[in-house]
């Protein structure tokens, strides 16, 4: 009788390959890391051949001491908003635009002037925005004509794994929700879209419920895995939907927060849930019959990561030298600056911004500096600004919904400065489970679960997650960040007209 559920979470910084016991232990979890290409221009790229050769290798180190055949089933949670075109073979025919990618504005005015942009919201769940597949996929026909013309299809991250799995051109309707080409209501490609972007709807791929059973492994992905030909390939998610999922968060009108690379505040609602300025978007949730609006930042741990690069270099030494994680260190001198950063602010816009600000061209930038910073100011400072950032997010909800409360998930989660931090700035009660950094690799594991009909519905994860001790806001706090936050918003609007001239 199979024993084992196996997930992949590819994302922005590698492959996270996870098995899980049926009963809902994790048994064994590894990542593979590859690397992205970061150019000016908004230019974010990666190699597929990256992604194959991780979830190959995470799986083969993953499977050791198990029998093959134990394992009922695999699925995927992935990074969204990606544009990787492939020919008829299943051939890579460029590196894959991901979701950071922002060098398809003009494409996306295009759209936005073909459409009503209240209109296109209301359609797509989403903004007309050059984050998205579809005009990743419009740029590459205007900019690169004879790509364009040998593509077959375009698939998001996860997709190119089960066809290299599988066979199949297939996507799920929470990937294809984050394309900005799925009518959000009727669950079908947009044909008002495409015909506006000048692409044929067969270059998209086959459309699937995340539980779907997409086939079996190939001989050949078999061999190349570790596994059997009789290991059955479910569909899977996109990241975002996932994470909710993951963390739990399945009921009606739930919230939570992720704070990974990027970070989002999201939920689970049983209609497509739409805000009047625009300022989060609305996904088909992995959940069918589900939604999931989400409001994402580009930048969170991948901002927190940035200013560990460039100001603790010691830090990391000494971690290495200690066999310690280097985060230890570093969330230790975050809390050696007081609330506030000593007035230090943080504007955390590294790779543009979406949610809530919605400008590729916005940068990061430090502000208030003065002799008496410290480099703990400047730490500090950098999740305090990824916190206010959030805010703005979870403001955005509080017009429809009461949150005093969310569930907090990601790599971000796993320190108690930033989780206290995060619940000071949103005046929020943030609860995590035991593995904050296992949310969108469990969802893959209960996909996987339902899809081949070991649980009977998503209520299985209940088996997968315990929680801690809520972190509830520090009152001594309210007043330093009640400036704060109005002096954030202020730089941002002050600094808006300059930063298309940087």
């Amino acid at each position: 009788m199979s024993r084992y559920l196996l997930a992949h979470d590819i994302g922005t910084s590698g492959n996270k390959a996870s098995l899980f016991s049926v009963e809902g232990e994790l048994v064994k979890s590894t990542v593979a890391p590859y690397e992205t290409n970061y150019q000016s221009g908004g230019i974010a790229e990666q190699e597929p051949r990256d992604w194959w050769n991780a979830v190959c290798c995470s799986t083969r180190e993953i499977m050791s001491g198990i029998a093959p055949e134990d394992v009922a089933a695999v699925s995927f949670s992935g990074q969204m908003q990606c544009c990787l075109v492939v020919d008829k073979q299943g051939q890579v025919l460029r590196p894959a635009m991901i979701w950071a990618d922002q060098r398809a504005e003009p494409q996306a005015k295009k759209l936005r002037e073909a459409f009503d942009e209240r209109y296109a919201y209301e359609l797509l769940g989403h903004r007309l925005s050059p984050s998205y597949s579809i005009e990743k996929l419009m740029w590459i026909k205007d900019n690169e004509p004879e790509i364009f013309r040998n593509t077959y299809k375009m698939l998001q991250v996860k997709d190119y794994i089960i066809y290299r799995m599988t066979g199949k051109f297939v996507t799920d309707y929470s990937d294809a929700s984050g394309t900005n080409a799925l009518d959000l209501e009727n669950l079908c490609w947009s044909q008002e879209i495409l015909d506006a972007a000048q692409i044929d709807i067969d270059k998209l791929p086959e459309l699937h419920n995340s539980t779907d059973v997409i086939g079996t492994l190939t001989e050949e992905a078999a061999a190349a895995l570790g596994l059997t030909t009789m290991t059955k390939v479910v569909c899977g998610g996109g990241d975002g939907p996932c994470s909710a999922l993951g963390a739990g968060c399945i009921e009606k009108d739930q919230m939570f927060l992720t704070f990974g690379t990027s970070a989002w505040i999201g939920g689970t609602t049983d209609k497509k849930f739409l805000d009047e300025d625009q300022v989060f978007f609305c996904f088909a949730h992995v959940i069918p019959g589900r939604y999931m609006p989400c409001g994402t930042m580009q930048s969170a741990g991948s901002a927190y990561s940035y200013a560990r690069n460039t100001f603790c270099q010691e830090e990391i030494r000494k971690a290495q030298e200690e066999g310690k994680s280097s985060w230890e260190l570093i969330n230790e001198m975050v809390e050696n600056s007081p609330a506030g950063a000593k007035g230090l602010l943080f504007l955390p816009y590294l790779t543009g911004e979406r949610a809530p600000r919605w400008n590729p061209d916005a940068s990061g930038s430090f502000q208030g500096i003065r002799m008496y910073h410290q480099r703990e100011d400047y730490i500090r400072a950098v999740v305090e600004g990824v916190a206010m950032n959030l805010e703005l997010i979870l403001n955005a909800y509080r017009k429809y919904l009461d949150i005093d409360s969310m569930i907090l998930t990601g790599g971000g989660a796993k320190g108690d400065i930033v989780a206290q931090i995060l619940s000071d700035v949103m005046s929020a009660e943030l609860v995590r489970p035991d593995h904050v950094e296992e949310a969108t690799s469990i969802a893959a594991a209960v996909i996987a679960g339902v899809g081949c009909g070991i649980y009977e519905d998503f209520t299985a994860i209940k088996s997968f997650l315990k929680f801690g001790n809520p972190v509830v806001p520090d009152k001594s706090n309210e007043e330093v960040y009640s400036k704060a936050k109005k002096l954030f918003d202020d730089v941002y609007e002050a600094l808006k007209p300059l930063y298309a001239r940087f």
